[in-house]
């Protein structure tokens, strides 16, 4: 009697659970009303780094003589496009990023790398970009962006390169 009981008990269950398993729809409900579609993934955000870089197109950096940190005519349109951009999102921020190449004592190519950025920075700034949205920093030789002792190498380390923080 005990057994047939605890059976009954058994199949009972399973029947319980199996009526309790639910299908899944044929099709999904209507999207609610007044829904955004998801962001385009096409481009960058705008007003983010790869924004910048889209729009720049290589004129976030720009390139010294040998032991010189003045800003000729090549710069000033760089210059110009960035200070544009900033222009555009006033509460984006950058730091301007000072570069040697590898001739020179450290102590040297650090002073030459904070000229460099700060002659970028007040250019920027006689652009009209608030000088307080802006900072500097120097790494001298510290980071090349080409390698090798030549003048091809040395020409691409004598930068100073914008860097907007998100």
């Amino acid at each position: 009697m005990r057994r047939k009981l605890a059976t009954t008990v058994v199949v009972a269950s399973a029947m319980a659970l199996a009526a309790c398993q639910s299908k899944a729809p044929d099709t999904l409900p209507p999207q609610p009303a007044g829904s955004t579609p998801p962001p385009d993934s096409a481009g960058p955000i705008p007003g983010s780094q790869a924004d910048f870089l889209a729009q720049m197109s290589g004129r976030q950096v720009i390139y010294f003589d040998t032991d010189r940190y003045n800003i000729d005519s090549a710069d000033i349109a760089a210059l110009q496009a960035q200070a544009q951009w900033m222009q555009q999102y006033p509460n984006k921020r950058a730091t301007i990023e000072g570069h040697s190449d590898e001739r020179g004592t450290r102590d040297y190519n650090l002073a030459l790398g904070e000229r460099r950025a700060n002659a970028a920075k007040n250019y920027l700034v006689s652009l009209g970009v608030d000088a307080s949205r802006l900072s500097t920093v120097s790494y001298g030789k510290e980071r090349p962006e080409a390698l090798g002792s030549d003048e091809s190498a040395w020409s691409r380390n004598r930068r100073a390169v914008t860097i907007t923080i998100d």
